[in-house]
């Protein structure tokens, strides 16, 4: 039997405040490099974009740095689609600032690659136990911008499309509104 864990987005701004301190702390290891400024990057793309994290790895340098959008082929969709980057490009810039274009956004410090959907998993649970959740993986990022974009917008259609879905309740209930939505309908129901 697997052990599979609920992953949930993080649904506050203080959640969200709370994990950027966490990951910020957890990148900070003992004789390592500083990594919290390459995990709070990673974060900050991840719950900004809504791409996937298997997505958001294999970005290049040049793919991001200075730029207000770029197009991507996803990977596990093979579908076409345009990342908008305003937001943040002020972040991006800060963390890419000496870099070479040509390096990976994210790069393995073991050989010439980037890190591994595995690695950016290990960073956000780091972070996510530091600060006692257990709900938290890689598709917390994802979640996570579904879950404000939803909530600011109301524009489930929208939202479907940005994830390549097939259907509205498939991104409702991806992003954890559908239940939300029945335990608010049924708060006060009583007959």
């Amino acid at each position: 039997m697997t052990n599979t864990i609920d992953v949930q987005p993080l649904r506050t701004t203080e959640e969200i405040a709370e994990f950027r301190e966490a990951l910020k702390i957890a990148g900070k290891g003992v004789g390592q490099m500083d990594q919290s400024l390459r995990n709070l990057t990673l974060f900050n793309i991840g719950i900004n974009t809504g791409l996937r994290i298997s997505d958001i790895v294999t970005l290049k340098i040049a793919d991001v740095k200075g730029r207000t959008n770029f197009t991507i082929r996803e990977g596990k969709t093979q579908k076409k689609r345009t990342v908008h980057l305003n937001a943040i490009m002020a972040d991006i810039a800060e963390y890419v600032a000496d870099k070479p274009a040509e390096s990976w956004l994210f790069p393995s410090r073991k050989g010439n690659g980037h890190i591994t959907t595995t690695q950016a998993y290990r960073i956000l649970n780091k972070a996510a136990d530091l600060i006692g959740r257990n709900d938290i993986g890689t598709h917390t990022l994802r979640k996570t911008f579904g879950y404000h974009y939803y909530q600011r917008t109301k524009d489930v259609a929208t939202l479907m499309e940005i994830f390549n879905h097939a259907d509205q309740a498939t991104t409702k209930r991806y992003i954890g509104i559908r239940e939300q939505e029945i335990a608010n309908s049924l708060r006060d129901f009583r007959l």
